[in-house]
């Protein structure tokens, strides 16, 4: 494991403490070699996956998942990140329309504003909990409750300050993790997207974080300035204070303060 990606994890674990693994991702480029105890689904499983499950493979059971074209159930993720042609049905808002809008124009609204591969622009994409990561990762994903998030959200204005801006659709997540985060070349606060809770398995308290290679090192830096700086994870909770009570209990105050024994 790179020395790198050992402080990221040991910093992640310190500060923000997720319930499931941090997730390595990187694009793999055709004729590039996989990863060591790569899994692909089609082939060990003899099953096909969308990529939200993929990566939940990774952050829940812990192991290296490889998703090519072949290991796909998802028509979305095969157009968008390039392992099947586009489609003037998909462009036209046809896959969207009467789901996530109105009317196909406005579907077409949505899907042109959702990042892209370029088709064949990548031979697969794999995901591995950071721990066991022994490649160069593109992308590392974090889910959490929305504290988590913030924690990562501060550590990552740490250096520059300002705020950080993401955007949000309700769908295709899987592209706003990865797609968006490598060309944007920016750290993404994600919304997980209903594809993502009904097969990647995200909960209803999680939300997702995503930080390209360029910012690991700031992220680790952010994460140890802003703890020593005082903002910690689990949140501390404010104690010294004195709590108010029903009517009826402090009326035994009163009666001790009055010396009566009854």
């Amino acid at each position: 494991m790179p020395d790198r990606l050992q402080r990221l994890q040991e910093a992640l674990q310190a500060h923000v403490r997720p319930a499931t693994f941090p997730v390595a991702i990187r694009m793999i480029a055709s004729g590039e070699p996989w990863p060591e105890k790569t899994r692909f689904p089609k082939r060990d499983f003899g099953q096909q996956i969308a990529i939200c499950q993929g990566f939940a493979i990774a952050r829940h059971y812990g192991w290296i998942i490889g998703m090519r074209g072949e290991d796909l159930s998802c028509p979305l993720a095969k157009v968008v990140w390039g392992f099947e042609p586009m489609l003037d049905y998909y462009l036209n808002g046809m896959a969207c329309a009467g789901m996530y809008t109105e009317t196909p124009a406005a579907g077409a609204v949505s899907e042109a504003q959702v990042d892209k591969w370029e088709y064949q622009q990548w031979e697969g994409v794999v995901a591995a909990p950071l721990h066991r990561t022994s490649f160069e990762p593109h992308v590392i994903l974090i889910y959490g409750n929305s504290a988590q998030v913030m924690r990562l959200v501060v550590a990552r204005l740490w250096k520059t300050g300002g705020r950080l801006t993401s955007s949000f659709s309700g769908r295709i997540d899987c592209a706003d993790a990865v797609i968006t985060t490598m060309k944007t070349d920016e750290c993404q606060v994600i919304l997980p997207c209903y594809g993502d809770r009904v097969f990647g398995q995200a909960q209803d308290d999680e939300m997702a974080f995503t930080i390209p290679n360029s910012k690991i090192e700031w992220i680790i830096e952010g994460l140890e300035g802003t703890h020593k700086g005082g903002i910690r994870y689990p949140i501390p909770k404010f104690l010294r204070y004195t709590g108010i009570y029903p009517d009826h209990y402090m009326e035994m105050e009163r009666r001790w303060k009055e010396g009566v024994k009854e």
